[in-house]
Formats: C-alpha cells, structure tokens, sequence
C-alpha cells in the first residue's frame, strides 16, 4: 500500500515513470496534511487555560479531523487502485464483437470510478475547511499561522483533485453523467477558492 510507504518512498515512488502515485494520491495525501494541521491546532488549544470557553469545540474538532485523515489517507491508495482498474480494462481482450462491447463498457465503468474517488476527495476536502476557519477564528492564535496552511493544503487537495475529474470525464460517454459531475466541479472550484480567502483574510499578523 501506498499509504504505509515511509514519506521518503512515497516521493521516490511518485517521481519514478510509474503512472501512479499521480495526481490524484497527491491530492489526498494534501487533504490528510491539512487534516493534521488542523488537529494540531486544536490539539495546542485543548488544556490552555486562555481558550477553556472552545476547549469542548477544539475535542470535537480533533476528533472529526482524526476521522477524516484516515479517510485522505486511504484515498491515496484508493485514487491509485482505481487508475489501475482503468489500465486493467483497456488491457481485456478484443478479438471478438462480444468481446470489444464488453470491454469498452469496463472501460467507461473503470473511468467513471476513476472520476468518482477524486470528486469525494474534493467534497470532503472542501469539507474540512469550515472546520479550519473555526480553528483559525478561535483555536490558539500561536499556532493561527498552521491553520492558515492547513487552509491552502485543503484549496489545494480540492482543486487537484478536481482537475483529476475533469481529465476522467473528458473519456465518458454518458453525457447525464458528465454534466451532473461538471456541475460539481464547478461548485467546488469557486467554493474552495472563496472559502481559503475567506479563512486567510481572518490571519492578521
């Protein structure tokens, strides 16, 4: 599994000529970093006598981003399974007209798949940066600066993971399928964006 790799590996790995880890792993894996940055705000905030008011606000927010940095942390390897599963179905056989109609329709699901882990990785990326305005707003202000990062490592993890979208749906036929999912994208693209200028105009130095 990706994901048990040491960072080292990881990189190594993501800048050999195998086609995965690619962009989509890296999106998780920027989704999971802003999950941590924003645990340990939260985390430098629980216990100071100063921030007691939030001190039950900041345990629920370690926990949720806990949570969610196991879940970016599985995409990494989820994101990279479903590419293969995309190279596994353009390598079935096609000798036969039986055989060419079976293929093409595993290559259309295998890509839709391809298409559906990144979009999940962007909603749940755009997710966890309400939660870092509220650290930012309210979490230890020592560490205001680590919440400002998290909130770029999230735009970040959504917005590359949605140019994985956008290349997936490029090869799918089903046109019903294509504008529900570049409804999405466009949803998420201008929220994340709003919403990281949002959180990064709250960081007064």
């Amino acid at each position: 599994m990706l994901a048990n790799k040491s960072l080292k590996e990881f990189l190594e790995e993501t800048a050999s000529n195998k086609p995965v880890p690619g962009g989509g792993s890296i999106a998780a894996m920027c989704g999971a970093t802003a999950a941590a940055l924003t645990g340990m705000v939260a985390n430098l905030t629980i216990g100071k006598k100063k921030y007691a008011e939030v001190e039950e606000l900041m345990k629920e927010i370690e926990e949720k981003t806990s949570d969610l940095r196991n879940k970016f942390i599985d995409d990494i390897d989820r994101d990279a399974d479903s590419f293969n599963e995309v190279m596994d179905a353009f390598k079935l056989p096609k000798e036969t007209d039986e055989e060419i109609v079976s293929r093409k329709k595993a290559i259309q699901e295998a890509t839709k798949k391809a298409a559906l882990v990144p979009l999940e990785v962007a909603e749940e990326a755009l997710k966890i940066m309400s939660i870092i305005e509220t650290v930012v707003e309210s979490g230890n202000q020592n560490a205001v600066t680590d919440g400002a990062v998290a909130a770029m490592m999230a735009r970040t993890a959504v917005l590359s993971a949605l140019y994985n979208v956008k290349i997936n749906v490029l090869s799918i036929k089903d046109e019903v399928f294509v504008m529900d999912v570049n409804q999405k994208v466009n949803e998420l693209e201008k929220k994340a964006v709003e919403l990281e200028k949002q959180i990064l105009d709250k960081v007064v130095l």
